[in-house]
């Protein structure tokens, strides 16, 4: 494990799968005995349903909270029936700049939560090295590189965009 990332207990899931099964069963008493009978026997399909459910909203919350905390991540990680959590935070000797300054929101998302898409092909001797690189962080792939492309931007990065005389070479390029 890296020495920046901690592992949460598991969160065990069954008291809110069992207080959704109660106020499920009471709004069904409600509505009679018959509807009861159905709904006791409906019950139990629906607790992978709802830890399922649950998952789902733990994950995109992470993702959202890896977001904000980038270039740190949180990940939802499954034990047995119930999620724990791996929290990374940036080592401070890793080169990365804080993405809570200068505008840092504008390059991590627009605030909103929105996430863009990207269809990225490194040769394939780049991809072993980034998959290696967060390997050792502990990091998904994705979650890597949104870390070092935020890095990167928010380090004062700047596009060189000169234009070159006509009728000479022109280079484009990154430039610190």
């Amino acid at each position: 494990m890296a020495p920046n990332m901690r592992h949460h207990d598991a969160m065990n899931l069954t008291p809110y799968v069992d207080s959704l099964r109660q106020e499920f069963l009471a709004a069904a008493e409600a509505a009679g005995e018959e509807t009861l009978q159905i709904a006791e026997r409906l019950v139990p399909a629906l607790d992978s349903a709802v830890r399922l459910t649950l998952l789902h909203a733990l994950s995109t919350a992470a993702d959202e909270i890896s977001r904000e905390l980038a270039p740190g991540s949180v990940e939802v990680r499954l034990r047995g029936l119930d999620p724990g959590f791996a929290v990374t935070r940036p080592s401070p000797d890793a080169g990365y700049a804080p993405v809570d300054d200068g505008g840092a929101e504008q390059l991590i998302g627009d605030g909103d939560g929105t996430t863009a898409r990207i269809n990225f092909r490194p040769p394939e001797h780049l991809k072993e090295r980034i998959e290696e690189a967060a390997g050792r962080e502990g990091l998904s792939v994705n979650a890597w590189l949104v870390r070092a492309v935020a890095a990167t931007l928010s380090s004062g990065a700047k596009r060189d965009e000169r234009k070159a005389p006509s009728g000479t070479r022109q280079w484009n390029g990154w430039v610190r």
